[in-house]
């Protein structure tokens, strides 16, 4: 039976390339965005949906447990941001993002390790990012709901290794995506410059920790978490 994995955000950016890295694996994997696809291919399926409404998301993880494949991994990659002061901040743009980055990713995790229980192992990966740690100005409540990711993936993992089921999170630096293009240049090298390596991340960055955590040897790491740039 083909190993599956679900990458939310597969659309476009990291999810894309995540997507297409993992189909060259062999893995069948599983997409969703707000958008269509680009990728073509018979061993991905894509759905199209709003990651804000769960019944859309219960919908497609009753497709994936009835298809034909062992669901292996789930890389929550699906994420939002908006560059705000606190003071000028409105509830809605607060619900929005903790809607998409903590509870998809929340929702998402639950409904996987439904479906990975029955084979006794699995693999979660929840992606935060490196403001958490350095609390970058602006970005409030983007790292705060990041911070809840965070939180989330230490608790949870304890709660669902008997299933033989991981959890573990990556913060990657800046990466040149639609996440950060509207971020003034100079607030960008500002966070590069408290890194240890100065320089941008890159999609190939991300694959080698997505890498070792897909592992099946990496069944005795979880509740980790791996910081991109040397935080």
């Amino acid at each position: 039976m083909k190993k599956s994995i679900l990458i939310t955000g597969s659309s476009k950016g990291i999810g894309k390339f995540l997507a297409e890295s993992m189909l060259e694996y062999g893995y069948f994997v599983f997409g969703c965005s707000r958008g269509d696809s680009s990728i073509h291919n018979d061993n991905y399926q894509h759905f199209k949906l709003d990651l804000s409404k769960e019944q859309e998301i219960l919908l497609m993880f009753k497709k994936i447990r009835n298809s034909k494949t062992q669901f292996y991994g789930l890389l929550n990659n699906a994420g939002i941001a908006s560059m705000n002061h606190v003071l000028l901040t409105p509830i809605s743009t607060v619900n929005k993002i903790f809607n998409i980055n903590f509870t998809a990713a929340f929702i998402c995790s639950r409904e996987a390790v439904k479906i990975m229980r029955k084979h006794k192992v699995g693999r979660i990966i929840n992606f935060s990012t490196i403001a958490v740690p350095i609390g970058l100005e602006g970005e409030t409540v983007y790292a705060a709901s990041k911070s809840a990711v965070e939180s989330f993936t230490k608790s949870f993992s304890k709660e669902v290794i008997d299933y033989g089921v991981t959890v573990n999170l990556i913060g990657p630096n800046p990466i040149k995506t639609n996440l950060i293009k509207n971020v003034n240049n100079d607030k960008l090298q500002n966070v590069i410059n408290k890194q240890t390596i100065k320089r941008y991340g890159s999609f190939q960055d991300v694959l080698n920790v997505i890498d070792f955590y897909l592992n099946e040897k990496s069944d005795f790491i979880t509740g980790q978490k791996i910081y991109l740039g040397g935080l």
